[in-house]
């Protein structure tokens, strides 16, 4: 089922950072894939760069440096949108796809693979402390200083961290994906409120037009 995102105002600022990694929450920037109450917060190209922020990928200076890159160069901005969005579409069918015990579509792993090698080769392998990462600068990588911690991040979840503890949202609408880390590995939802609470209020309309108690 295909559908068309519902014209919203974006929160790419203010949504919950309840993925449990950070290439799941990129994917949860947008939620009710396929259904008529699709929505869709990565607008623009302005969006990404916020949600980057809001997940402390980078600082509010290094934003407002990225905003002026995008400002002066429209074809740059168009293709980081573009980039970051079949990103995100690729590491969230194949996360579903795991989810649902499914084979992984190799098209959509070539997606990943290629946007982590195009990354890696614009970044540094650095040590700080002791502790080793990628990074990247605005001068040499403004789309990669963005998308190169995300495609890190999906790369680690899909070859490191336990399939049976990656779930997907049941809530009506929803299909956040999230990395359950409780003991009893049992979380069905992305967050008790709303998902979980409007799940209980729906069985109740149900059992009361029931005449259960």
């Amino acid at each position: 089922m295909t559908s068309r995102a519902v014209k919203a105002p974006s929160r790419a600022g203010s949504l919950a950072l309840v993925g449990g990694g950070l290439a799941l929450d990129f994917c949860n920037t947008s939620s009710g894939r396929g259904t008529d109450r699709h929505l869709e917060h990565l607008q623009t190209p302005s969006d990404v760069l916020t949600w980057a922020c809001h997940a402390a990928i980078v600082d509010e200076l290094s934003v407002a440096r990225l905003r002026a890159v995008l400002d002066e160069n429209q074809k740059l901005a168009t293709r980081f949108l573009k980039r970051a969005l079949e990103l995100r579409e690729a590491v969230y069918q194949l996360t579903a796809a795991l989810v649902r015990n499914e084979p992984a579509d190799q098209t959509i792993i070539n997606v990943i693979a290629a946007n982590h090698a195009a990354c890696l080769s614009k970044g540094r392998l650095v040590t700080d402390q002791g502790a080793f990462g990628w990074t990247w600068t605005i001068d040499d990588a403004p789309e990669e200083i963005i998308l190169g911690p995300i495609t890190s991040s999906a790369v680690a979840i899909i070859t490191a961290a336990d399939r049976a503890r990656l779930k997907r949202c049941e809530g009506h609408n929803c299909g956040w994906l999230f990395l359950d880390t409780t003991k009893s590995n049992n979380r069905v939802w992305c967050e008790m409120e709303p998902c979980g609470n409007r799940a209980k209020q729906s069985r109740r309309r149900h059992s009361r037009l029931r005449g259960e108690p």
